[in-house]
């Protein structure tokens, strides 16, 4: 090869390496999948996505029609001007314009620019993904013989998406939200941007959801079932430790239902605070935050966030649930 030449993988060639790799261990293979923990493994994950995918994908579409098509001056005219009362317009605007977190994040960004008051803007930022239409039609999917969950999964997560922009409100400093100035979807033209957003989503919520099925069901299927009862049997231990998981699983909000009913071991409040916790503070959410408003902003925010929404977990799960 000419020097300067780089050495790249055809991938035709990558596709029949390991098309002959599976049929020289088909045997192996086989036996592993022919398991008992196999098929709970994949029993649990195909349940999981094909149950959350099509929730997903129209939460997706409903989040990039808003994102391109809804301008950002709506909010700052249907808002109030006084913080304190356009903090709970704000978040219960959640509740019926749809968006998963990573499209939350940009437009709460926008809307800061745009002269909504930041402590609005957060307050829209937590609610969205987590009280919108499309995610609590799913949890009623997930959940059919526990109503109560979907009424306390809104009510959770409304009073500590309201919670938090009063404290902002209170607390804030605006040197430390500092969103910065880029154009909006609809800078792009309406049919690209849609459909940019659409991919754009698709691809890193589906991947999200793929990782947390197989959370789900490692979980379920490998994890010794006297690990997850000790931890499931202590009414705080539970709490914390569904709450931990939805942080680091970084499920997309339109999907984590499922998997949160699928983690039958644990407590109907744990599991509630699993989808209060995971919507609003998560690893993505938190580099998405870090990367739109600065880092100085998400090291105290996400903290903050996290604490008041295992709070209001415990308080609404011990009334509702």
């Amino acid at each position: 090869m000419p020097p300067g030449d780089s050495r790249r993988l055809d991938p035709a060639l990558l596709f029949t390496l390991v098309l002959l790799t599976a049929v020289m261990f088909q045997d192996p293979v086989r036996g592993a999948l022919a398991s008992p923990a196999a098929q709970s493994w994949m029993t649990v994950f195909v349940a999981v996505v094909v149950q959350a995918l099509p929730f997903l994908v129209l939460g997706v579409l409903l989040s990039a029609a808003i994102a391109v098509f809804v301008p950002p001056s709506f909010f700052v005219r249907a808002l109030p001007r006084r913080p304190a009362l356009a903090v709970p317009a704000a978040g219960a605007a959640g509740a019926v314009l749809p968006g998963c977190e990573c499209a939350s994040v940009p437009v709460a960004g926008a809307l800061v620019r745009r002269g909504v008051a930041p402590a609005a803007a957060l307050a829209f930022l937590l609610s969205a993904p987590a009280v919108n239409p499309v995610v609590l039609t799913a949890t009623a999917v997930a959940f059919p013989d526990r109503p109560g969950m979907v009424l306390a999964r809104f009510v959770a997560s409304l009073l500590t998406a309201c919670a938090m922009g009063w404290l902002w409100q209170c607390l804030g400093r605006a040197d430390r939200l500092r969103p910065p100035s880029r154009p909006s979807y609809g800078a792009r033209g309406g049919g690209a941007a849609f459909w940019g957003s659409v991919r754009h989503d698709v691809t890193h919520a589906g991947g999200f959801l793929v990782v947390g099925a197989t959370a789900a069901a490692t979980l379920k299927a490998l994890v010794p079932a006297r690990w997850l009862s000790a931890a499931a049997d202590h009414p705080v231990l539970s709490v914390l430790v569904l709450a931990a998981l939805a942080v680091v699983l970084s499920i997309c909000s339109e999907a984590d239902a499922f998997v949160a009913a699928s983690l039958t071991q644990f407590s109907p409040t744990a599991r509630l605070a699993f989808l209060v916790v995971g919507p609003m503070v998560d690893l993505k959410l938190f580099a998405l935050q870090a990367g739109t408003f600065g880092r100085a902003f998400a090291l105290r925010f996400a903290p903050a966030t996290l604490a008041l929404a295992v709070l209001f977990s415990a308080l609404t799960g011990a009334v509702l649930l």
